[in-house]
């Protein structure tokens, strides 16, 4: 009933299984129905997914979320045949943006396993003082979220996705920096970082590193 109950994973669930493009439509800002004002909430974690698209490779443009009263008809599908536009030009999900089917499932996974982290964080850290479309977008757009966003969540999802490719098969860093479109550095940084965690290891006997 609430467009501030559409969970940060059932979006990712919706590009899991394929969707092209997610469209959440709320009840305009600061005209709730309720007292929670949950739409902000919404925005809130449209905003923070997009971010998390850019990360592992997909148009954030896929996302969008839109404000209009039930009485609105007309504007809700101006709104949808917008967003079905936009969403035929980028065209099917990680095709349109040059990633194979095993590559968009990987990273997916590997976001979605990060999920009650990444609520964590946005509670913690990332949450907006002021209530206006203005000053979310401000907000998530700023260099000081950027700089919050790299350090809090980017390692931890480089990490996921590394994890999530050794489940497949054991690696050399250099296929996984490959696959990953990492440097070797940044890999080998992860690598160690995960050994010392006694989430992976190194086969001696095959050369490569493998899940603990």
């Amino acid at each position: 009933m609430c467009s501030g109950r559409v969970d940060l994973e059932f979006v990712l669930r919706a590009f899991s299984n394929g969707m092209d493009g997610v469209f959440i439509g709320g009840c305009r800002l600061n005209e709730c129905n309720y007292i929670t004002h949950g739409n902000y909430d919404a925005l809130g974690m449209v905003l923070l997914c997009r971010k998390i698209m850019e990360q592992i490779g997909l148009n954030p443009e896929r996302l969008r979320i839109g404000f209009m009263s039930s009485g609105e008809g007309v504007l809700f599908v101006q709104a949808v045949n917008d967003f079905v536009k936009t969403v035929k030009e980028l065209g099917p999900l990680g095709k349109g943006e040059g990633i194979d089917n095993r590559g968009l499932k990987l990273n997916l996974e590997a976001a979605t396993k990060l999920v009650p982290y990444i609520k964590l964080v946005e509670r913690e850290r990332l949450r907006v003082p002021v209530r206006s479309e203005e000053a979310y977008r401000e907000f998530w757009n700023s260099d000081e979220v950027d700089r919050l966003f790299g350090e809090l969540v980017l390692d931890k999802l480089a990490i996921s996705q590394i994890t999530s490719l050794l489940r497949e098969s054991p690696l050399q860093t250099s296929e996984i920096a490959g696959t990953l479109g990492l440097s070797p550095s940044e890999v080998s940084k992860h690598l160690n970082s995960s050994s010392e965690q006694g989430f992976v290891r190194y086969d001696e006997g095959q050369k490569r590193y493998a899940l603990a």
